[in-house]
């Protein structure tokens, strides 16, 4: 094994990982594998950085989960107007919407600031 430099790298990486996948636990290529995995993870991170969500897109995808309606934000947030504003990026979320909506709706709070 080596380091991971080029896309073509990675490529044979990705290959010899899918014959190692379900490598018993414990056994040589297992530890293969999770070697393997480390620089797999270390080309992915270097090269395909994950950006953080969209705070408005969390709401969205929390109220789905949870079923909820615009108007069942009103309570957390203000006026049916002011939801509005929210979802559709007209105002920014403050403080105190971004510790309501984490307390009552299980958002973690990193995820509601920009």
């Amino acid at each position: 094994m080596k380091v991971i430099k080029t896309e073509k790298d990675y490529q044979q990486a990705l290959e010899k990982m899918s014959t190692l996948f379900h490598a018993i636990p414990g056994s040589t290529e297992f530890e293969d594998a999770e070697l393997l995995m480390a620089l797999i993870e270390h080309y992915e991170l270097k090269h395909f950085p994950m950006l953080p969500p969209d705070p408005i897109e969390v709401i969205k995808f929390r109220m789905e989960q949870l079923n909820l309606k615009r108007k069942d934000l009103e309570k957390y947030i203000g006026t049916r107007a002011r939801v509005s504003e929210v979802l559709n990026g007209k105002r920014t979320l403050s403080l105190q919407m971004i510790k309501t909506l984490s307390k009552e709706l299980g958002i973690p709070i990193g995820s509601l600031i920009c």
